[in-house]
């Protein structure tokens, strides 16, 4: 017997169940872990320009060699996971992202701290990689847009606090205690998945070689409807990783000139993230998906029109409406993609993430030399402008290709 097998004489879960909602509590929780994990080193910044003596660029790295790892353990715990099982890697993967941060204070060397973020990012992946399929082959169809809302509400409201509370740790202790704090709560994230995740039932593992996997992917990519969901998930994050971006530099500039404490109050607006993906999955549920869909993409797009303000309500207000307009849209798009395809789900699901994460690296490293030119005034207009035109466009072909002769 090879990983977790069907069973056949079960139904799948549904909100009536206790282990729907297990499920859901499980892998919200590990959710909220892995991304306060992936994201702990943001603020941090300053803190290893100082303490390592380097410079910004360099600091950056303890993130961007994180998405690094996180990108290719996609890919490969994507493989894994359609042929050996989903719950395996989900909680290999809260041990794998815990156990770095018990490690990373006891070096003095920034290389082994990239070299351990790079590792933790790979572990980490094993949660995204594998959760989605996990969730559509377990759930009750009409009940799975409600999980995955939850479980990717728990994506914000984890990055949220990862952020937030890396300043405030580290202004009365360490960045150090902070790591430590983290490799508790980690810790205690594994021991709760181990008691409340049940085991796969519905789970049929390919017995296909790596290179019929590796065809597979390249079916994916053929497939024009799934490439399109790609393609959103780079041009959503693209969109909202850039305001995140370059938002700290604008406040501080005039008319707001605030200091980098009172912005990283901003990171609240996450908040609303946690929010709008669970009534994400309820309208999904009660109104048309792709409707839903737009309405988030057009709340995204208003809060970043609203970036060009220059009263402080207003952004604040702006910023709300992009973390509700962005979880709102990514929710969805995310929960779909299981939809689409009969056959190596995980695959299809890291493909997703994959091109989601792209979209980090574009919003926060190629976008400087629009900032410069444009300032911040052309970058926002850019930025609100992307997903709408994005969206004009794939109408447009859809649309064209549904009055083309056959």
């Amino acid at each position: 017997m090879k990983g977790e097998r069907p069973v056949t004489d079960t139904k799948p879960y549904t909100p009536k169940d206790t282990k729907f909602w297990q499920v859901t509590l499980s892998l919200a929780l590990a959710s909220f872990f892995i991304f306060a994990s992936m994201y702990a080193v943001q603020p941090l910044f300053p803190v290893f320009v100082e303490e390592y003596d380097i410079g910004i660029s360099a600091a950056s790295l303890s993130l961007s060699f994180t998405i690094i790892g996180l990108i290719a353990g996609l890919i490969i715990l994507g493989f894994f996971s359609d042929r050996h099982g989903r719950t395996v890697f989900m909680k290999a993967a809260v041990a794998g992202a815990t156990i770095p941060f018990l490690i990373i204070p006891w070096t003095d060397s920034f290389v082994l701290l990239l070299l351990f973020r790079f590792i933790q990012g790979m572990a980490l992946a094993g949660l995204p990689a594998a959760a989605l399929a996990y969730l559509n082959e377990e759930m009750d169809r009409q009940s799975v847009h409600v999980a995955t809302a939850l479980y990717i509400s728990s994506n914000a409201l984890g990055g949220m606090a990862g952020r937030v509370l890396a300043g405030a740790v580290t202004d009365f202790f360490s960045w150090q205690t902070y790591f430590y704090i983290l490799g508790a709560i980690g810790t205690t994230m594994f021991l709760l998945m181990l008691w409340l995740l049940p085991n796969s039932r519905f789970f049929e593992p390919s017995d296909l070689s790596f290179g019929h996997d590796l065809r597979a992917f390249s079916y994916h990519l053929k497939n024009p409807t799934l490439l399109l969901i790609f393609g959103l998930g780079i041009v959503f994050q693209t969109s909202f990783t850039g305001v995140w971006t370059f938002l700290p530099f604008h406040l501080q500039e005039e008319p707001f000139s605030l200091s980098l404490g009172s912005i990283s109050l901003f990171y609240f607006a996450y908040g609303l993230g946690v929010v709008g993906s669970p009534l994400a999955g309820w309208f999904a549920g009660h109104f048309e998906l792709p409707r839903v869909r737009i309405a988030g993409i057009l709340l995204l797009c208003t809060g970043i029109f609203m970036m060009l303000s220059t009263s402080l309500w207003i952004v604040s207000l702006g910023l709300g409406l992009i973390c509700l307009g962005f979880f709102t849209a990514h929710s969805l798009t995310a929960s779909s993609v299981g939809e689409l395809v009969s056959h190596h789900k995980g695959s299809a699901s890291s493909l997703y993430l994959v091109s989601y994460y792209i979209g980090v690296v574009t919003g926060s490293s190629m976008l400087e030399p629009l900032y410069e030119r444009w300032g911040w005034q052309g970058l926002m207009s850019f930025l609100a402008v992307l997903p709408l035109l994005y969206i004009a466009i794939v109408s447009t072909v859809t649309s064209s290709q549904k009055k083309a002769p056959e």
